[in-house]
């Protein structure tokens, strides 16, 4: 695997860029509003980056992050994605998204929403619960004492061996959560999202390792609300 494509480049994507740039990959980047506007991130990230609509991305990625809002996943382009790993980053923010009753009942979870818009591709939740700041600054080698880990969700077992190697080579340790029905352990209001990454929960801005004996400890706790 070599290209990384990324349907959204926001926060979280513009920031798995970075990483996947930093440890050897290509990416190609789209976002809502098209290549031009991502010319500042692409200079930024040098001549491994390059900029394309959403189907571009898709196409191009061995591997492709979607990290657009949860309104929007209807947006992603299923044909192109057939048979691919996708790594979903959302978070279902009904302030923001509207109410989805699947979801505010528990009966879905955001990502089984994606994988049944996406039936041929191998859906992995990734990166959805650690703030982007920290996303890029907590990254570590391999074996480093202060590593962090972070959970993934999928029905695919190949698919999440495939997510784990993206995470160890781009700075990260990675939990296996379970499938994607069980992602909502790490989704909003739960322990495992955020906090575990800060030393101050009322200020996320302070970061703080989390590692897997911590990440499980708070995957532990979640309840269904």
């Amino acid at each position: 695997m070599s290209v990384v494509g990324l349907i959204g480049s926001g926060q979280i994507g513009s920031t798995v860029a970075r990483l996947a740039v930093a440890a050897g990959y290509e990416v190609v980047l789209s976002n809502s509003r098209g290549p031009d506007t991502l010319a500042d991130l692409i200079d930024e990230l040098g001549p491994a980056a390059s900029a394309g609509t959403a189907e571009a991305a898709a196409r191009a990625g061995d591997l492709v992050v979607v990290s657009i809002p949860l309104r929007s996943y209807r947006a992603v382009p299923p044909q192109p994605l057939a048979g691919k790993v996708v790594i979903d980053t959302n978070n279902y923010y009904p302030q923001r998204d509207g109410q989805f009753p699947e979801l505010d009942e528990g009966s879905a979870t955001s990502s089984e929403l994606l994988q049944q818009h996406l039936p041929e591709a191998r859906v992995v939740k990734a990166f959805n619960n650690i703030f982007f700041k920290h996303l890029r600054t907590l990254a570590r080698p391999a074996g480093a004492a202060d590593r962090s880990a972070l959970p993934i969700a999928g029905d695919d077992a190949e698919a999440k061996a495939v997510v784990t190697a993206f995470l160890d080579r781009i700075g990260y340790d990675a939990v296996d959560v379970g499938t994607l029905a069980d992602s909502w352990r790490f989704q909003p209001d739960t322990p495992a999202y955020g906090s575990i990454y800060s030393a101050d929960p009322a200020n996320w801005e302070q970061e703080s390792p989390g590692d897997a004996g911590k990440l499980r400890a708070a995957l532990a706790k979640a309840e269904r609300s």
